[in-house]
């Protein structure tokens, strides 16, 4: 039977602590670090060589459906009525919103040195000591919004933006695509700073600290914009009938992608699924 990921302002208190117990268990037995191992592991750009499964790629989200997958399962060993909610970040937009409560993710990093000091993944509390990352720092960081230089939220309209584009790659199947729902919901823009961050990529610059980077994942909230991601590509689906995963075959001889992009039946690493396989997860997990 299918259970349900909720939107994190419609949890229960209950429910909010068997969530934060689970990660903080999973934490404790050192199975938590070995995700940020994954995440920083599978985290290849453009300019580099290889296969790029994660991001800038049309599996950035079946590899991150996966990823979630894998963690849920994680924490359902704990606690069997655990799932992961999502944060709906068109509507939370403050610093001081769920998810930044002292009863889930805590809040912002102190102004000195961006340190989280408050909720259960604070340092202080022993809990939470980052072990992986591409930095020698052993606490979580924050910087909502960016203090030095602030930026907003991604609204209703830039999601907008990409749930009604009926398409879901296009060649060259990269960061540098404008047109398909892949990248402009993973949010690779054109010109810089600021204004070429969309949706995903933005809100990773909005929390800042811990969430920039291929170590992310060191910061909780990671699953939690992850589940809305999730959610936004099944209420693509709902919309567009009848569209799939793209590219549906490899490309060909001499295409410079060859070899560094997952096709829809070929399999992504590092698991032995496709993203044929993860299109449909109705039967696994729904949205509430």
């Amino acid at each position: 039977m299918a259970y349900t990921r909720k939107n994190i302002t419609r949890l229960t208190a209950s429910e909010k602590r068997r969530f934060v117990n689970a990660l903080l268990e999973i934490k404790r037995r050192g199975q938590y670090d070995d995700f940020v191992r994954t995440h920083i592991a599978y985290f290849t750009a453009d300019g580099e060589n290889g296969l790029r499964p994660a991001h800038m790629a049309p599996s950035f989200l079946p590899w991150h459906r996966r990823f979630l997958l894998e963690l849920e399962e994680a924490l359902r060993r704990v606690d069997s009525s655990v799932t992961v909610p999502y944060w709906d970040w068109t509507r939370e937009r403050t610093r001081t919103s769920a998810p930044w409560t002292a009863d889930l993710m805590g809040g912002d990093g102190r102004a000195s040195d961006r340190r989280v000091t408050t909720g259960p993944f604070a340092y202080a509390h022993g809990a939470w000591t980052l072990k992986v990352g591409v930095t020698d720092g052993e606490f979580l960081t924050r910087d909502l919004g960016r203090s030095r230089d602030p930026i907003q939220l991604p609204d209703k309209n830039e999601l907008e933006w990409a749930l009604k584009d009926g398409t879901y790659d296009v060649a060259p199947w990269d960061s540098t695509v404008t047109r398909g729902f892949r990248n402009k919901l993973e949010g690779w823009g054109t010109g810089r700073g600021s204004v070429s961050w969309r949706n995903h990529n933005r809100v990773h610059r909005w929390v800042g600290g811990a969430m920039l980077g291929a170590a992310s994942v060191n910061d909780p909230v990671f699953w939690l914009h992850h589940a809305f991601l999730d959610l936004q590509w099944t209420r693509w689906q709902s919309r567009h009938r009848g569209a799939r995963y793209l590219p549906a075959a490899p490309p060909g001889p001499g295409d410079a992608q060859r070899g560094r992009i997952v096709a829809r039946r070929e399999k992504m690493p590092p698991w032995d699924v496709t993203p044929d396989s993860l299109e449909d997860v109705s039967r696994i997990y729904r949205y509430a």
